[in-house]
Formats: structure tokens, sequence, C-alpha cells
């Protein structure tokens, strides 16, 4: 499937191989940009398929452009974002892994990058609404002791396993036969157990599914 794709990369090398890639798969670049406010104003005039970006760039030269995909996010939900990076921002990469469930995005690392094939392969994954995470992403955002799981109940991990389908608390209710009241006390239990800080608020519920897709 032909996709329609802004990219926003302020590397004059890396921007034009990745424009040739996608071109030699079949996919169209609509805008290429170089800052985080060109990105914002590409996308709302061209509404694309997809989004490739970095997360540091220009105006400030910080996380402007994970910070413009979580705000894009908001605007247009769904919209599916690959990060292409050479780091972990932590707070705005929960904010993005939790925007719109999780769907439709990936935060991959640049040196993660093996294989052509299973880049492109990720990025229509993402663009069909799947959830990609680099393993490395993973373990840079969940600070947690060894096994994280090992002091859950059985009923907890039961519920951590169907969280991690994307389930709301009403769908985990009625699957599970019990109250919702009951699943909040199990969730809390688990986020208590996994040490998650409460700090973390909205985002304690993707720390906790992260920790069990790494376990």
């Amino acid at each position: 499937m032909s996709l329609r794709v802004i990219l926003a990369e302020d590397a004059v090398l890396l921007r034009e191989g990745l424009v040739g890639l996608l071109q030699r798969f079949g996919h169209e670049t609509l805008a290429v940009v170089g800052d985080a406010d060109a990105l914002v104003e590409a996308v709302h005039r061209d509404r694309p398929d997809l989004v490739i970006t970095d997360v540091r760039m220009p105006p400030s030269n910080g996380d402007d452009g994970l910070r413009a995909a979580v705000a894009l996010r908001e605007t247009y939900a769904g919209l599916p974002v690959l990060v292409l990076s050479q780091y972990v921002e932590r707070s705005h990469a929960l904010q993005l892994h939790d925007s719109c469930n999780g769907a439709a995005v990936d935060y991959l690392l640049k040196e993660q990058v093996g294989a052509i094939a299973d880049f492109m392969a990720e990025l229509d994954r993402v663009a069909a609404g799947g959830t990609v995470v680099d393993p490395e992403v993973i373990h840079q955002l969940v600070k947690l002791h060894p096994d994280p799981l090992r002091r859950l109940s059985a009923r907890e991990k039961e519920v951590l396993s169907l969280m991690a389908e994307g389930r709301s608390d009403a769908n985990l209710a009625t699957h599970l036969f019990i109250s919702e009241a009951a699943i909040n006390k199990h969730i809390g239990s688990t986020f208590n157990k996994l040490d998650l800080p409460v700090c973390t608020d909205g985002h304690r519920r993707v720390l906790a599914v992260l920790a069990f897709l790494r376990a």
C-alpha cells in the first residue's frame, strides 16, 4: 500500500536517504521539513497517512520533534507517528505511547535499525494502526527491578495481560466477570507492586504494560 508521508529530520544526509528509501518502496513524500514548527504546519496542510520525525530538532534543538508529534496526535486522533531518534526522551515518549491508547505509534532508535526490510515493515505496521516498541526503548523507559511481575498475584497478572491487549476497565470487568471497582483495585495494587510512582499518573498504565511486555 502506498503511503502519503511527511518527514521531519534536520540532518540533510539522513533526510535525503529516507526520501529515497520511501520512494523506492512506492511511498509518496508530501513534505520534507527540518524543524518542528514546519512539521506541524505541514500536517495541518497535507493530512498525511504517516509522520516520521526525529526527536531533537529546531527551533530549540531540544525534544521539539517529539513534542510536536504528541501535540499532533492530540489534534488528529490516531495519526500514525514513527519517531526515529538517537536517544530516548522519557517524559514525552511516555505521552506519545499513552496517546490514542498507544495505537499507530513507534519509537525506534536509529542505531537499532539493522535491516531496511524490517524498518519498512515497521513503517507499514504503524501506518495500519499497529504499535511497535523498540526493546531498547522499553529498557530505558521502564526502570524496574528484574522480573518485575514476580510480585503480582495470578489475578493481577491476568488483568495486566488483558490491559496489554488495550482493553478498557469496563471490558476487563465484563471479561473477568467481576465489578469495575474490583478491576480498579487490582490495577492499583499492580501499580504499587511494580513501584510505579504516582507522579507518572496518566502514564502508569503505559509503564505497567511496557513492564509486562518486557518481562
